[in-house]
Parts: structure tokens; sequence; C-alpha cells
């Protein structure tokens, strides 16, 4: 998510260029009459969505594309972090211990957006942390020109030029600069990432002066924050979920963040308190993951860990969340922490692994070199054909069990 940076007054008429980040020389794949083609299709749909004259005469001709922008957008990571990794990266000592400062620098407005929101204070403080580490780094690219660089290529062209409109109608509607405007490659903005849609339907201005700006007012950025996820479902007074202990005899094949039961069900199964004692008696669902198998960490999540992937759709993501949060309030480290994983997975093994599933019967469906739900799926049945524990995750041993060596698709 995202949003960016404000003109003080009215529109000014003389506008720079909105100069590239990227200087690069590499292969242009929007030629100059494309590129052309796609301003008079955005002045048009300017038109249409009643955006002002000085919008569509000194904005969208200026225009530009950054071809640094493509190659982000293209550039598929040949390696997949582990859970561990990933987590270990996010969750530091250094950001917990900012997240606790921040908490109490900011304790009255916090209180207040939990009081009129219903989100708890250490979710947004962990939320503004693994957006943008607390503000420290908002992203340096140009948002219109991303935006217009995305809105003019043919992969997502409908979906980033509507960004775009909207990220032209903020200008307008809250004074933004566009010089100012920076963020993500991929046009998100401001201390919590918001894309220009976000910014528009959840932005609020939390300070009181009259304009939205999510750069310079944290207090706007964190209303917003809250305001979004409240709208998105937020359940007050509930957690979002909680490290678990298993029973050795637990049947893994009941995990799955699509495999939701009766926390009452998960306790007669044997489930418990990460560190002892019985769950609490709650009217809710809840799913069991295991993100780094069973050697690693289990989790009980509720409906507000569905509600962090709605921000963000990573359950590593949302899992990060959660346990910064816990962190920031003071919560101890995970009991049961990831262990003996693999420090990174290529795409081309994850490939390889699903076609080597397919080949034996187990669907694994296309293979692209994602584990989702259904790679998990395939590899759980596999592992039960074989006596292997069913946890549906991609270890070392079910790797050699399938016969794809580790060594070679990297």
């Amino acid at each position: 998510m995202t949003l960016y940076r404000p003109l003080r007054h009215a529109l000014v008429l003389t506008l720079l260029p909105l100069a590239p980040v990227w200087s690069q020389s590499v292969a242009d794949p929007i030629s100059a009459p494309d590129m052309h083609a796609c301003k008079a299709r955005w002045q048009d749909m300017a038109r249409e969505q009643g955006l002002n004259e000085v919008t569509r005469a000194q904005l969208i001709p200026q225009l530009e594309y950054l071809p640094r922008v493509l190659e982000l957008d293209r550039r598929q990571p040949e390696f997949s972090s582990t859970f561990g990794n990933y987590l270990n990266r996010r969750v530091t000592d250094t950001r917990i211990e900012k997240g606790q400062a921040l908490l109490a620098e900011h304790s009255e407005l916090l209180d207040g957006l939990t009081r009129d929101y219903g989100v708890p204070q250490n979710i947004l403080v962990a939320f503004w942390g693994l957006e943008t580490n607390y503000g420290s780094y908002l992203g340096d690219t140009q948002t219109l020109n991303a935006l217009a660089t995305l809105g003019c290529d043919e992969r997502r062209s409908r979906y980033f030029s509507a960004e775009l409109m909207n990220a032209l109608g903020l200008v307008e509607t809250h004074k933004l600069d566009p010089q100012s405007m920076r963020g993500s490659w991929a046009g998100a903005m401001g201390h919590t990432q918001f894309m220009p849609s976000n910014y528009k339907r959840y932005g609020v201005d939390g300070d009181g002066d009259g304009r939205i700006d999510l750069w310079n007012s944290t207090t706007d950025a964190l209303t917003s924050a809250a305001n979004f996820l409240q709208q998105l479902g937020w359940q007050a007074g509930q957690r979002w979920g909680r490290e678990v202990s298993l029973p050795r005899d637990f049947d893994y094949r009941l995990a799955g963040i699509k495999s939701p039961r009766p926390l009452s069900e998960w306790q007669r199964l044997g489930v418990r308190h990460a560190a002892g004692g019985t769950l609490p008696v709650a009217d809710f669902d809840a799913a069991l993951i295991v993100p780094a198998g069973h050697t690693g960490p289990a989790f009980l999540v509720y409906q507000n860990f569905r509600i962090i992937m709605r921000w963000n759709n990573s359950q590593a993501y949302a899992l990060s969340v959660g346990l910064l949060a816990d962190r920031i309030n003071g919560a101890a480290p995970l009991v049961h922490p990831p262990q003996g994983e693999l420090q990174r997975i290529s795409r081309a093994q994850i490939k390889s692994l699903q076609e080597r599933l397919n080949a034996l019967g187990f669907d694994a469906g296309k293979p692209d070199g994602i584990a989702g739900s259904g790679t998990r799926a395939a590899i759980r049945a596999f592992q039960a054909s074989r006596g292997m524990i069913a946890d549906g995750y991609h270890s070392a041993e079910v790797f050699q069990a399938l016969g794809v060596d580790l060594t070679v698709a990297r």
C-alpha cells in the first residue's frame, strides 16, 4: 500500500518536467508513439473523470517513461526467502526497540485511534515498521511517472491507468506537489505505502489541517491506516493469532489457512499455548499454519490475520506484522523459532519440484516456481503416500524424496 507529498498552496502552473529517476540505458519496450497514444487516452480519461484543465494541460504531457520500473515489474525474484530468514530480517531487536519508543512517543494519538477505530496501537506501529521502517525510507521513484510507465504497459494497463487518474485527482484535491510525490516503483506512497486508490478511499485528515498528507504527517498516515484496517473488517478486541504447540502425533493434514475450525475443536485435538496452558474459550474459528513445516513454529490465526493479508497477501508478511506487534508490546520471542530450513530456494527448484509432483500424479497445478496452496496440498499428499509427516512443506527431505537435486536448479 502507499501515499505522498503536497504543494503548500494552489497548484502552480509552471511545473518543472517530471524527470525520470533512472537514467541507465535499457531496451525500451514502449516506443514514443505508444507513450503518445497513452497520453491521448489518459487525456480522455481525465476529461471523463472531471479532472481540471491544469492537470490535463500541464501534468499529463510531462509524464515520462521510466525503463527501470518495467525492469522491476518484470523481474521475478530468482530466490525465495524461507520463513525464518524473512522473519529474522523484519522482526529485529532494533525494529522492536524503535517501535516501543514510537509507541510511547505517539501514545496520545494511538490511544485515540484504538478508541475510534478499534485497531490496537501496537498493530498500527507494526504496519508502520514493516512498510517503511517507521518512515525512514518512503521510496525514491516519482509516483506519476511510475504509474504512467505501468499504465502504458499492456500487461496491467487498465489497473495502473486507473491508479494514475486517482493520483492526478489527489494532486488536485489535496494540493500535492507532483515533484515531491515519490514512493515505490509500483506507485505506493507515504509512511504506510498506500496506492492512490486507497489514499483516495481511506485517507483521513488526522491532524485537521484541511489536507491529507501521508508523507509529511505521521498523524494523517497512522489515522489513514487505522481507517483502512477498520474498513477491511478488523475485529476490535480480537488478536491476530498466537503461537501454539502441537501434540507429537498431530495430523498435519488439518493445517492450512483454508481449513479453519472452532477453537474448542483445536483444544480437543491437543493444541495448546506454545508456552503451555489451554487455549482461550471463545466462540470463533481459527486456522492452523506451519510456515516452516513441522520442525518450526505453529500458529493458530484468526479473522484479523486474514485482514492483515488483505493489506499484503503473504502469510510471512502477516505473521511478521503480528509478531512484531506482540514484541513491541513486550511479548517474549518465539518458543519454537524456525530451524533446519534451507537457506533459500530458487523458483527453478520449486518448478522442478512441481513438475516432479505432477509426473507422479500429485496435482501441483501449472509449474510456476511459486509454492502456493495447490503445491502445498500436492506435497502433503505425496508425503502421506510415503509415510512422511504430511505438513505440506518443501523441506530438503521432500526434495530428496522427489529426486530433485538442490545443487542443480540454481
